[in-house]
């Protein structure tokens, strides 16, 4: 039995169930994780407002001895709700969201990839100026090990499409606001 406390935003939830969702959360230490929340979407559940897509929030754990952590508590640091509020940030919101997703590893602490992501989100709430995305991916890559920080880059999208060997799903919606 262990408790323990995580500091994350979330990037990722689907439903399990008739009342349980599993979250995928980029903490500071321990990375990409996977968290079960039992009874959030109950009516009467008390951490469904904390659990939010793009939820920056300080996260009470405990890990069983196998299987997912469970959410014994949440607490609300930030809601990004400037993004929220706004289609076009959120679409480009939801892209950085599926990059960490599909490129970083799971239980493996990147603290340098969560603050980057943290600061992207800050900095997507309030700029006018979008084209830190294209900055932000070349970083991640770099971050990651995937590409070296000397080398010039040419087209990030079709580098890190090459990387999953898949389209990105957000690639279609953002070519919308374009």
């Amino acid at each position: 039995m262990r408790s323990y406390t995580a500091e994350g935003i979330i990037i990722r939830r689907r439903n399990i169930g008739e009342g349980d969702r599993i979250l995928t959360v980029l903490t500071k230490k321990n990375g990409k994780i996977h968290i079960k929340a039992v009874g959030v979407r109950k009516i009467t559940s008390r951490r469904s407002p904390h659990i939010e897509p793009l939820n920056h929030g300080i996260f009470t754990l405990y890990k069983p001895p196998r299987g997912y952590a469970i959410l014994t508590e949440a607490n609300t640091v930030n809601t990004f709700s400037l993004i929220k509020s706004d289609l076009k940030r959120i679409g480009y919101a939801y892209h950085l969201c599926e990059l960490i997703d599909s490129l970083c590893a799971e239980n493996f602490e990147q603290a340098n990839v969560f603050l980057l992501f943290k600061n992207a989100l800050t900095q997507l709430s309030t700029a006018t100026d979008l084209s830190f995305i294209s900055v932000f991916e070349r970083e991640l890559l770099v971050q990651l090990g995937f590409y070296p920080r000397e080398s010039p880059f040419a087209d990030t999208q079709s580098f890190i499409e090459s990387i999953l060997e898949r389209r990105l799903k957000t690639k279609r919606f953002l070519h919308r606001f374009a």
